[in-house]
């Protein structure tokens, strides 16, 4: 992910994510940025390690704070098909939607899309 100034200046590049797709800068005096990690697109990416789909927090130095989702990509809580849009309310709880019926397709082309497939999952921060 490559970061700019406001005039559109090159200032740096942060690494190791894979396909991000969301952004959500949250407001305060402690700003984190949310990136939402597709993960694997192609058959050939599926099932590698440490690649997504997950939710990534940084610093705005480029630190990485925190990965929500673990693998495989799933439906149960805290599994993600394909997180793409990202919001954090002043309680700091997440929101994640997500292209599941079209990651479903691509993903498991031969199994319909189960009835419970969601597009948008809440995260609730711990206190």
């Amino acid at each position: 992910m490559q970061v700019f100034d406001g005039n559109g200046k090159f200032e740096t590049q942060w690494i190791n994510m894979h396909r991000p797709s969301g952004l959500h800068l949250s407001r305060g005096p402690e700003p984190r940025f949310y990136v939402g990690e597709i993960g694997g697109g192609m058959g050939v990416n599926y099932d590698m390690p440490n690649i997504g789909p997950r939710v990534s927090i940084y610093s705005p130095k480029g630190e990485m704070l925190a990965r929500l989702g673990h693998r495989p990509a799933g439906l149960e809580p805290g599994q993600f098909m394909s997180p793409h849009g990202l919001a954090v309310d002043s309680r700091g709880d997440v929101y994640v939607g997500e292209v599941s019926f079209t990651n479903w397709r691509n993903r498991y082309r031969d199994q319909p899309p189960p009835s419970g497939l969601r597009s948008l999952q809440k995260l609730v921060k711990v206190r």
